[in-house]
């Protein structure tokens, strides 16, 4: 079995919080846990490693005691994932300043393009043992 993997995320975004749903739906072997930046750990994991506690331009996939930020934290979230997703991984072909360059446009226009909730998202009670706090 893989280890377990979290993924923070902005809980105000329309985008973040829908991505957050189709990995729940595509993670198989269960390994994704989820936090918001916002939340007490999410903050904490800022502060630890150096990182804007307020503006949330990524999401950040934890790995241990490793990170992973803008693209290469959505390509390696997406080849754990079933189904299509699995082929982002592919995407790691291209050079990392690429990938962030597009990253960064959507990550600068989101709530723009995908809208902003007033606050974070709520899990379901059958989601609850997902998310951190």
């Amino acid at each position: 079995m893989k280890s377990e993997k979290i993924i923070l995320f902005d809980g105000v975004c329309n985008l973040c919080n829908s991505t957050v749903q189709k990995v729940i739906e595509n993670d198989p072997e269960n390994q994704f846990k989820f936090a918001s930046l916002q939340s007490d750990f999410g903050q904490k994991f800022l502060e630890k490693n150096q990182l804007p506690k307020e503006e949330f331009k990524s999401l950040i996939l934890v790995e241990g005691e490793n990170f992973y930020t803008k693209s290469d934290a959505a390509l390696r979230i997406g080849r754990e994932l079933k189904g299509i997703y699995k082929l982002s991984g592919f995407l790691f072909i291209f050079p990392k300043f690429i990938r962030n360059a597009v990253y960064d446009l959507i990550s600068r226009n989101r709530y723009k393009w995908f809208g902003k909730k007033e606050s974070c998202w709520l899990p379901t009670p059958d989601l609850k043992q997902k998310f951190l706090d």
